[in-house]
């Protein structure tokens, strides 16, 4: 297993600079949170890659800059606009490959979308495929707001889709959501392939690592004895934070404390 910050956590510094500063804190893992279409194009993608061998981090995940636009792009009744999506993803599940990123990450509709359920794994099952094209999995994130904050609605995916249904948990989407981590990873089962971390207590619902009283170690335990080899990724907003130190300091401390189960 792997420790990390996504680059998300340093927003709204640009996505670059985030992903060299994590990477010089000696971060072994990251997340590319994209934030602007510009780093679509091919020189972002090759300075991400020199970062990646300049200082030897692992790009686990990729996060499109498409979460706001998913339930009209790609779960309407508009088909045409699915067609546009799919090439948009395309994209990102090549420029995933080149990076050498397993994961890409997907919001979903809205609860009040117009699909059936049926209807939405259809179209996830139609992305999730083309991203095994590219060696890439798409995962279904649990996030408040949308349907996938529901764990019934990520046990249905998990009944229609089979192997096609993947997850990234989010710790913090889970207490907005007013669910407990424990259900929300019971109803993703054993398809659960990233992990986003964040603490949570009397000071908020989204803190770095430690400043909560969520049990971290037994997080970590539970996914080592599932025999989990993806990545636990912080991801806070600005807001957890004063400086910039405190977030590498909390990674630092977590990963100390948990050394026997890191890479």
């Amino acid at each position: 297993m792997k420790l990390g910050i996504s680059t998300a956590s340093l927003y709204p510094l640009e996505t670059e600079i985030a992903l060299e500063e994590i990477a010089k804190q000696g971060v072994t893992a990251t997340e590319i949170f994209y934030n602007s279409d510009i780093e679509r194009k091919n020189y972002f993608t090759d300075l991400a890659a020199n970062i990646k061998e300049s200082y030897g981090i692992n790009i686990t995940a990729l996060h499109p800059m498409l979460s706001f636009a998913e339930p009209y792009m790609i779960f309407s009744e508009y088909t045409r606009r699915f067609d546009q999506a799919q090439d948009d993803f395309n994209h990102y599940f090549e420029t995933a490959a080149s990076l050498g990123a397993k994961f890409i990450n997907l919001h979903g509709d809205r609860p009040n979308g117009k699909l059936s359920v049926e209807e939405y794994c259809e179209r996830f099952g139609i992305l999730a495929e083309k991203a095994k094209s590219f060696g890439v999995t798409l995962c279904q994130e649990n996030v408040n707001g949308y349907r996938s904050a529901d764990p019934e609605f990520l046990r249905e995916m998990n009944n229609q889709l089979g192997h096609l249904a993947n997850f990234t948990l989010d710790i913090k989407q889970c207490i907005r959501a007013g669910y407990t981590v424990t259900e929300i990873i019971d109803s993703m089962g054993e398809n659960i392939c990233h992990v986003h971390i964040s603490d949570h207590g009397v000071g908020g619902d989204c803190l770095l690592p430690g400043n909560g009283g969520f049990n971290f170690r037994g997080l970590f335990e539970l996914f080592a004895q599932k025999n989990y080899k993806g990545a636990f990724l912080i991801e806070v907003y600005r807001n957890a934070y004063k400086e910039p130190y405190e977030l590498f300091e909390s990674y630092k401390i977590l990963k100390k404390q948990n050394n026997n189960l890191f890479e």
